[in-house]
């Protein structure tokens, strides 16, 4: 008798998640013909996501105007980053300026750039700082060419 009172409690709980469940979750979410690969969806979300506007052209887009910057980053340290990385999305590129407008803000150096020592990764290899230290209150491309990746000397 001691041990069916608790069963029941477990048993309406977890009828009453069932229920949630069954009210919260839209039928169409699950995982669907191509498995995990692509994670848990709504298959009446497709569409919507077809319809968003991709933001990001790609190193590709901003080439052939600025073959310079883009020789002076694929030789440096930051090749693997984008260039809308710090510039921002592309999509909206004004045709004049032909600059679109970029971040100077330490913030934005100091994602890669503070100083973390990490053992199981190779965030330990890239050169880091201690931003409470470092040129506090200035902006990191006041010293540095983003392009160039290099020490200041």
């Amino acid at each position: 008798m001691h041990v069916l009172r608790p069963l029941y409690v477990v048993l309406a709980l977890a009828g009453l998640i069932l229920i949630a469940r069954t009210l919260v979750i839209p039928r169409d979410f699950a995982i669907h013909e191509r498995g995990y690969m692509f994670g848990w969806y709504r298959t009446g979300n497709v569409e919507e996501w077809q319809a968003v506007k991709v933001k990001y052209q790609g190193r590709e887009y901003c080439k052939d105007c600025h073959a310079d910057q883009e020789q002076q980053v694929l030789s440096s340290p930051h090749e693997i980053i984008e260039c809308e990385n710090c510039h921002g999305p592309a999509l909206d590129h004004p045709a004049e300026p032909i600059k679109l407008t970029v971040d100077r803000k330490r913030d934005l150096c100091l994602r890669c750039h503070t100083l973390l020592r990490y053992p199981t990764s190779q965030r330990s290899e890239i050169i880091g700082i201690d931003p409470d230290q470092h040129n506090t209150g200035l902006e990191c491309v006041g010293c540095h060419n983003p392009h160039e990746a290099s020490v200041p000397q």
